[in-house]
């Protein structure tokens, strides 16, 4: 094998990553990043101490496993699922075919989660807070809201929620186990339990605030988005599944969030709070659900690309 420089490494990726192919090989639309990102794992180093080690030479075993990176990836599976991680909240979460990649988009309702668990710890300080993290796939709400109010001792230890993190999926919860593992300290652990259930099934409670980002894509369009080989859980997307796993008949993404929020307004005590993430296209749709089911103050947050996203009410 010909000895190859990082400098050079990237170059021949990016090129291979951006060429169109007749085999059905799906072109990257962001070539250089993906081989930046491929580099950084398979070297374990960062990206300033790639840019100050240009001309540093791979190993035989590194050019083998950046070829492999650059083959998954034309597929079209995406680098999170190569790399096994993603960025969320500040955090490096494990992740695999088995759960959604965590997005930006979900970041509001973390902010908003916390910015609401802080007011609550304020409000009634002789009370722990009790949260449901529903469909919980990576862990990635629970577990950065959990860092969130802890990080900076910002609020005391004994005061921090307790969170049911539930998943239809047992897969995914070994996931959110796994992550929980990694990005929790000990002492925080136990703040934090796992419950395998088709929505509130098994994991009825009273609780203080639900945060939730289910299936909300239309059937048609969640195959669509999968038809390029990204690979992620059609469960997770298709907001058109009815109750026992097959198809609602519906066809505006809501068939999920229909059963969900009755669901929640009975499991939620009262005064509390269901924060809701829902697609641009059908926020204001689940944000009438809400008031069908008899929560007040509704309101809709933006994310950061400025589109309807987080559905907020209360009990």
């Amino acid at each position: 094998m010909i000895e190859m420089t990082v400098r050079e490494a990237k170059r021949r990726s990016a090129a291979a990553l951006s060429a169109t192919a007749s085999n059905g090989a799906v072109p990257s639309p962001t070539p250089e990043l993906d081989a930046d990102c491929f580099l950084q794992e398979i070297m374990q180093k960062d990206r300033t101490w790639l840019l100050l080690h240009a001309d540093e030479p791979l190993t035989a075993a590194q050019q083998g496993a950046l070829s492999e990176a650059v083959r998954r990836r034309r597929t079209g599976l995406p680098v999170a699922y190569i790399t096994s991680r993603k960025e969320f909240y500040g955090l490096d979460f494990f992740v695999s075919p088995d759960v959604l990649i965590p997005k930006p988009d979900t970041e509001i309702l973390v902010e908003r989660a916390a910015e609401l668990l802080r007011g609550r710890i304020r409000a009634r300080p002789a009370s722990v807070p009790t949260v449901c993290d529903m469909c919980a796939g990576s862990g990635c709400i629970a577990i950065a809201v959990l860092r969130t109010l802890s990080d900076g001792s910002a609020v005391p230890a004994e005061r921090l929620p307790s969170i049911t993190a539930a998943d239809i999926s047992g897969r995914a919860l070994a996931v959110a186990r796994r992550n929980a593992g990694a990005l929790l300290p000990e002492r925080l652990r136990n703040n934090l339990r796992f419950v395998q259930s088709n929505l509130f099934e098994n994991a009825a409670g009273r609780y203080d605030f639900i945060l939730t980002n289910p299936p909300y894509v239309p059937a048609q369009e969640a195959r669509a988005l999968l038809s390029d080989g990204r690979g992620e859980p059609l469960l997770a997307l298709d907001g058109d599944v009815g109750e026992s796993g097959g198809p609602s008949g519906t066809s505006d993404g809501l068939a999920v969030i229909r059963r969900l929020v009755p669901q929640a307004a009975a499991n939620l005590a009262p005064g509390g709070a269901l924060l809701l993430e829902a697609g641009e296209y059908n926020a204001e749709q689940a944000a009438a659900m809400l008031r069908q089911n008899g929560f007040s103050g509704v309101t809709i947050h933006r994310d950061l690309a400025g589109q309807l996203r987080v559905v907020e009410g209360r009990r």
